[in-house]
């Protein structure tokens, strides 16, 4: 699988560190992965985790400008984009066909060649015109995943809250991992 990860500047970096980890550790299933941020994404990712953390990630991070990066192109044959999270300016501007930066272009580029578009949405509460971008985004082939966790274990951590959201995302995303399934007794 060859996966882009968008990472905007909303507040939820953690949901982000924690999707690049799991993609690490499932990299059987991965060709290649890239990471794009945005400048907020940058911001909000350095006051929530620290900076340190954004020097050592494990893939390869193209420059919010840099239009010669293969998956802004449809020829390159990504599979799919994940933007975690997104912000509703991000989801907007997607919504429109507004394509400023690298991440709204490989967004639009993942619509128009019916690839999988997952955006990971972090905001509360939404007004019409969130509700109305997300419609028109629907409409167009992507999937809006809210950070919205389940709380199905009551003894669970906060990290394992947050992996249910990541584990959903990567269920989205087409990999094969073990997560929690409604009904099944063995959990």
């Amino acid at each position: 699988m060859k996966i882009v990860i968008g990472i905007t500047g909303a507040s939820g970096s953690i949901y982000a560190e924690m999707l690049i980890k799991k993609i690490e550790r499932l990299k059987s299933q991965v060709d290649v992965c890239h990471i794009v941020f945005s400048d907020c994404g940058k911001e909000v990712w350095d006051y929530e985790l620290g900076k340190n953390k954004r020097d050592n990630l494990p893939f390869k991070i193209f420059a919010k400008d840099d239009f010669f990066a293969p998956f802004a192109s449809g020829t390159s044959a990504y599979d799919v984009m994940i933007i975690c999270p997104c912000t509703m300016g991000t989801l907007g501007r997607i919504a429109h066909g507004i394509s400023n930066d690298l991440i709204t272009r490989a967004a639009d580029v993942f619509l128009k060649e019916r690839k999988k578009l997952i955006l990971v949405t972090r905001e509360m509460p939404l007004n019409l015109i969130h509700i109305n971008n997300m419609k028109s985004v629907t409409e167009a082939g992507g999937i809006i995943c809210p950070a919205s966790p389940s709380f199905y274990n009551s003894e669970a951590k906060t990290n394992d809250i947050l992996e249910t959201v990541v584990n959903k995302i990567l269920n989205l995303a087409g990999f094969k991992i073990e997560s929690f399934r409604w009904g099944n007794k063995n959990q």
